[in-house]
């Protein structure tokens, strides 16, 4: 994928709503998406390990169920944390719903993990949404994010370390500083940006899908 342009997080929803209507439905981006993050991650493991997936309520926690049905498929030992509660989104809550039938564990946002004994950790929280202060859910599913990168997980963030900005790079107090940012069809604006560099860590581009016509907004 040699997709080079740079994309708000406004003109990356247009885009993604262009697709949506052409026939690649949201609910096959997200699974896309969550299976193109999963690859990134698992090629770095040359065995299975322990994963844990700390998701939002909204889409970008749908990514992260993704991720972690296709781990436990993969005979990894999956766990999810809800840090703000059951999923909001269609799609994030049928993805959600898969879990169900799979050993996966899924604590509540009141149960919250221990940071040490993961070999990765994915921070599907916030997307491209975020902007302005962490509240202090989100401050502390970031923390927990950060202390188990540095009890030594691998951390992956899903298009955006959350309490990273889209559009302006700008990082809120106490945002995710992750090992891998997968970006999903184009990069945005704080992927270049090198005030947040620290917090993208490297920056890989998926392909999700979108037909090259999608981009023309």
């Amino acid at each position: 994928m040699k997709n080079e342009q740079v994309v708000t997080a406004a003109q990356m929803k247009a885009i993604e709503q262009a697709a949506n209507e052409s026939g690649l439905l949201y609910i096959q981006m997200m699974e896309n998406a969550g299976r193109a993050a999963w690859a990134e991650l698992a090629g770095r493991f040359p065995q299975p390990g322990r994963l844990l997936v700390v998701a939002g309520k909204g889409n970008n926690g749908g990514d992260g169920f993704v991720m972690a049905r296709v781990a436990a498929k993969s005979g990894w030992q999956v766990t999810v944390w809800l840090a703000e509660g059951e999923p909001q989104t269609p799609d994030a809550i049928t993805n959600r719903e898969l879990l169900r039938t799979l050993p996966v564990t899924v604590l509540p946002a009141e149960q919250c993990p221990d940071s040490r004994g993961w070999n990765a950790v994915v921070d599907a929280l916030y997307g491209t949404g975020f902007h302005g202060a962490l509240r202090p859910a989100g401050q502390a599913a970031c923390g927990l994010l950060n202390q188990s990168r540095a009890a030594g997980a691998f951390l992956l963030a899903v298009d955006l370390p959350s309490g990273v900005c889209a559009d302006t790079g700008v990082a809120a107090n106490g945002a995710v500083q992750a090992d891998l940012t997968v970006a999903f069809d184009s990069r945005k604006p704080a992927h270049t940006a090198p005030e947040a560099a620290i917090f993208c860590g490297e920056v890989r581009l998926a392909d999700i899908g979108i037909p090259e016509e999608c981009h023309r907004i």
